[in-house]
C-alpha cells in the first residue's frame, strides 16, 4: 500500500467516524435549497480530511465540495466529497459515504470510498485491482441490458431533470431494474462490486465521481466522462461493467 493510499484510507475512516457518530442527531443546516441541503457537518468532515492529508503532504492541492486550496507548484490534487449523499444523511437514510481521490497531473491514481454505516471501504490504485474491505472485487458478468440493474443520477435543474427522466424512462422499460440512490460515489462503488451493472448521470462534479471511476476501471469495467451538455462546468458520466454493449445503454444518452 503506497503512502497516498494509506493516508486516504486513514482520512476516510476518521471522517466516517465523525459522520457516523452524528447520524440521527440534530444537525445544523448551513444552506437549504429546493433540492439540496448543505450541513455544517459537511464542512467539518472536509476540514478533518484536509487536515489529515495536508499533515502528510503539505504542498498538495485540495479540490473539495466544501472549498478548495490550490497550489500551482504541485502536480498532486486531492479530490474530496466529505459526505456524498447529504440529503440521505439529513433524513436519516443510511446511504451515504466519504469519497477521496488523488490526481497526479490530472490522472486519478488513488481512490477511496467509505460507507461508515455498513463499514464498507473500497480502495484502488492506478494499474492495480479494486478492493472492498481488502477483498478483490470485480464488475458483474451481465452481457445484456435486459439482465442489468442500472442506477440513474438525477440532478437538480429543470433541464437536467428532463434529460435524466428520458434516460430513466428508456431504461426502465429495457433494463431489469432502475434505481435512484442519492450517492454518485456509492453508485460507482456498486458498479465496481457487481451490485449494479451501470451508472449514468448527466451533470456531476469531479468530487462526486473521481474515486469511483478509478474503482470501476480497476475492477474491470469501463467509464466515459465528458463535459456536461446540460450544465456548464459539470461532467457527464457513464460507468458500466464493460460487457454490455455500450450502445444498449446509450440509446438516449449520447
Amino acid at each position: 500500500m503506497n503512502q497516498y493510499l494509506e493516508a486516504a484510507i486513514k482520512a476516510a475512516r476518521a471522517a466516517g467516524e465523525l459522520v457516523r457518530e452524528n447520524f440521527g442527531r440534530p444537525l445544523k443546516v448551513d444552506a437549504e435549497e429546493a433540492h439540496d441541503i448543505k450541513l455544517e457537518l459537511d464542512v467539518r468532515s472536509q476540514e478533518l480530511i484536509t487536515k489529515l492529508l495536508l499533515e502528510n503532504f503539505p504542498n498538495h492541492s485540495i479540490l473539495g465540495e466544501e472549498g478548495s486550496a490550490e497550489n500551482t507548484s504541485t502536480e498532486f490534487e486531492w479530490v474530496i466529497d466529505p459526505i456524498d449523499g447529504t440529503v440521505n444523511y439529513f433524513y436519516g437514510i443510511p446511504h451515504f459515504c466519504i469519497s477521496i481521490a488523488l490526481r497526479q497531473k490530472g490522472e486519478i491514481i488513488v481512490g477511496v470510498i467509505f460507507d461508515p454505516m455498513r463499514d464498507e471501504l473500497w480502495h484502488a490504485e492506478r494499474g492495480g485491482k479494486a478492493y472492498l474491505n481488502d477483498r478483490v472485487i470485480g464488475v458483474s458478468q451481465s452481457t445484456d441490458v435486459s439482465q442489468s440493474v442500472v442506477s440513474i443520477g438525477m440532478s437538480k435543474t429543470l433541464a437536467e431533470v428532463e434529460v435524466a427522466l428520458s434516460i430513466f424512462q428508456d431504461l426502465l422499460v429495457r433494463a431489469r431494474k432502475c434505481r435512484m440512490m442519492g450517492s454518485a460515489a456509492l453508485d460507482l462503488a456498486y458498479v465496481a462490486t457487481g451490485r449494479f451493472d451501470a451508472y449514468i448521470e448527466r451533470s456531476v462534479n469531479w468530487w462526486d465521481i473521481a474515486a469511483g471511476v478509478l474503482l470501476v476501471n480497476c475492477a474491470g469495467g469501463e467509464s466515459a466522462i465528458a463535459p456536461s451538455a446540460v450544465q456548464k462546468g459539470k461532467l457527464s458520466v457513464l460507468a458500466w461493467n464493460g460487457k454490455i454493449d455500450r450502445n444498449q445503454l446509450t440509446k438516449v444518452y449520447p
